[in-house]
């Protein structure tokens, strides 16, 4: 059966303490996107300048008014971004089975000089190990690396890996400054696509400046163009070409680029500068898997019809307030059947991930759907 919206209105914004319980599919359902912030990385850059310097940075660059309103939020969903307890509290309400922790991109810190950086990363990844740990049937993980030091992010991501048994890492749209297309993150790209592990591209923040330090301009627009530029420059700039097996994983539906990919393609056609990548850049896009923090069922129709529905993944950008909720609800909306929405509720995360049927959070995620009882 074929399931349609009939309007193109989005519900209004609401954030996730303000989500009420939601009526959900009976389908596993795994969020690609929700963040874990671990308190004792602030720990350890308490006392650097560049940390105190960071408020009013962030006052020139969002503008008052939202920095403030920032600093209230962070105070309300403080409580979610690290205590385990309440998060499994919204993911009953919310009908999620599994999350996928990922570092809050707050603790990114690309200032941190390599000793620091090893330290931070180091830390946040066990941090999200224990959380893991604490609940593996409810939890499973990304790490962070510190791209700003391309060789130290390549031993930074195996082991991740391999030691911690993190299923990927979680990285920003420039860390270099050079674009992620910089020949220096090379080694880190090759390393990704011999681990066949998750790299998931997170903005924070964007390159645009003060242009857009009014109306939360920042974060509405800014950051959907950061990976809008990140995902152009490793299509144009040859990197998918050179590791076909990455497994790119871009947030916010990835941004502009699927919805006007006809652009990449005439240019592809008509400039020389913009031809060297091997296929039109429209047929990358379906070797990208993208969330759905798109907040409109149609955007999410022509997510799937340009890049196909076997590469979008759940995601709810959780807890922050520019987070999608309603998630089963905006499917409801869409045209996508029920085998399609089954498999971008869970199947399509699975898959992306690497998970074996018998793995324990999908078995403990089964029994509890079988049994009736709400994840």
């Amino acid at each position: 059966m074929m399931l349609c919206h009939c309007c193109g209105h989005h519900r209004p914004g609401v954030g996730v303490g303000g989500s009420r319980p939601v009526a959900r599919f009976p389908y596993l359902t795994v969020d690609m996107h929700c963040h874990l912030l671990v308190p004792q990385v602030e720990e350890l850059v308490a006392e650097r300048e560049e940390k105190r310097r960071e408020p009013a940075l962030q006052a020139a660059l969002l503008g008052q008014a939202s920095h403030a309103h920032n600093q209230a939020m962070r105070e309300q969903i403080g409580e979610r971004l690290r205590d385990v307890g309440r998060r499994l509290e919204d993911m009953d309400r919310l009908g999620i089975d599994i999350q996928v922790l990922s570092p809050s991109p707050t603790q990114y810190y690309p200032w941190a000089d390599e000793e620091l950086a090893a330290r931070l990363v180091e830390t946040q990844n066990a941090g999200i190990v224990r959380a893991c740990a604490a609940h593996p049937e409810r939890f499973l993980g990304l790490g962070a690396v510190a791209l700003q030091h391309p060789a130290l992010a390549v031993s930074q991501l195996r082991d991740a890996v391999e030691r911690h048994g993190l299923l990927g890492v979680e990285i920003s749209s420039d860390p270099t400054g050079r674009g992620l297309d910089d020949p220096e993150l090379d080694p880190f790209w090759a390393e990704a696509q011999r681990l066949q592990c998750v790299v998931f591209l997170h903005p924070l923040g964007t390159s645009l400046g003060e242009r857009v330090n009014r109306y939360y301009l920042a974060n509405i627009i800014g950051q959907p163009l950061e990976t809008t530029v990140a995902l152009s420059q490793l299509i144009f700039g040859g990197v998918l070409d050179r590791y076909p097996g990455l497994r790119l994983c871009a947030a916010h539906g990835g941004g502009y680029l699927p919805f006007a990919i006809g652009r990449s393609d005439h240019a592809h056609g008509v400039r020389p500068e913009a031809g060297a990548c091997r296929a039109m850049p429209s047929d990358y896009l379906r070797r990208i898997w993208y969330d759905t923090v798109v907040f409109r069922a149609e955007a999410l129709d022509e997510l799937a019809r340009v890049a196909g529905v076997r590469r979008i993944v759940a995601g709810t950008d959780y807890p922050f307030d520019m987070g999608e909720y309603a998630l089963h609800e905006m499917l409801r909306g869409t045209c996508l059947g029920s085998a399609d929405i089954e498999a971008v509720l869970g199947r399509n995360a699975i898959e992306l991930l690497g998970l074996p049927a018998d793995h324990p959070a999908l078995a403990a995620a089964r029994a509890r759907l079988s049994t009736g009882v709400k994840a």
